[in-house]
């Protein structure tokens, strides 16, 4: 179905909320969760609809307009109605998690990671056809790899209230230039690569699972009454975000471009293939239809209040 494939990493500049739509517990508005692992994630549907709209501004309007179905946005990622015409040539996988920023004693904050999100990165890595030079290292449960002893109290990593014991890893190390490389790259983001390459540290599935379900942004919002301009009654509410700084990767897959049957003549416009599709939507196929590599894109809920700005990078 599909002919081509790209890795795209998503990193946070702000809180993210994308949504689950269902209150857990005392959080009346969480994100998005796997079932399995509880990790956070983005859904697909998602990313894809925040692209779409992030080029329906960003393109010219002979491009950018969605309700046109001879134009470039949807040729690429489908008719805005009439659904049943014809597919969109792009799919977008969920994001999975990559690393998460944990607070640490020294350096501010790590970069925690665990041998399933560095498996998965890797799986979906070769899926892309990207040739990997590296492995996944294991780690004991209540002990800490770290790419460099930047982090390190002696021989002890302290991250919260949680003491591990921890040694440099030359494996890690290499892992975490790797990902520096592909998801941190452009000069905006110098510091933050060489923090990445520095202060990765890998916990195992059990302990890093722990910060993926309580290291998360919970901020209290209230609902104000428009009459008396004070806070209404019963409007306390909390909702949870991906902090800033959280690392997520996924696919992108396109197909030669789709159209209606019995629609095209000698005269139509030649079809996209697929390595043109992901081309227009990351790289830009010309400075008016720029692509989203390297820039940032606005993702889930609260955008007024400046959340859901994340870095896209394809790898």
């Amino acid at each position: 179905m599909f002919e081509a494939s790209q890795l795209v990493f998503y990193y946070a500049v702000s809180p993210v909320h994308m949504g689950a739509g269902s209150a857990i517990g005392a959080i009346d508005s969480p994100i998005q969760r796997e079932v399995h692992t509880l990790h956070p994630m983005f859904a697909g549907s998602g990313l894809k609809g925040a692209l779409r709209h992030h080029f329906n501004r960003a393109w010219p309007r002979a491009e950018g307009d969605s309700s046109k179905p001879n134009s470039l946005i949807s040729r690429i990622f489908g008719p805005d109605t009439s659904a049943s015409d014809f597919a969109g040539a792009l799919s977008l996988s969920d994001a999975q998690l990559v690393a998460l920023p944990v607070r640490s004693l020294k350096g501010g904050f790590a970069y925690v990671t665990s041998p399933l999100a560095l498996a998965r990165l890797h799986r979906m890595a070769t899926q892309a056809g990207m040739a990997l030079d590296w492995s996944v290292p294991s780690v004991d449960a209540d002990k800490a790899l770290a790419a460099s002893a930047n982090l390190l109290q002696g021989k002890q990593l302290v991250l919260e209230a949680f003491e591990f014991p921890a040694e440099v890893d030359d494996k890690l190390k290499a892992i975490a230039l790797w990902i520096a490389t592909r998801a941190l790259g452009g000069s905006g983001s110098n510091f933050f690569a060489d923090k990445f390459r520095a202060d990765m540290v890998l916990l195992h599935d059990t302990d890093f699972s722990h910060f993926s379900r309580h290291a998360m942004v919970v901020e209290p919002h209230v609902r104000i009454d428009d009459a008396s301009g004070t806070a209404s009654d019963g409007g306390l509410f909390y909702v949870e975000n991906l902090p800033p700084e959280t690392l997520m990767v996924g696919l992108a897959q396109a197909s030669i471009e789709r159209f209606k049957k019995n629609s095209r003549n000698a005269e139509s416009t030649a079809l996209l293939n697929a390595p043109e599709v992901l081309a227009h939507v990351f790289a830009g196929a010309s400075s008016a239809t720029s692509g989203i590599g390297g820039k940032l894109l606005q993702i889930g809920g609260d955008a007024t209040t400046g959340r859901g700005l994340v870095m896209v990078q394809a790898a």
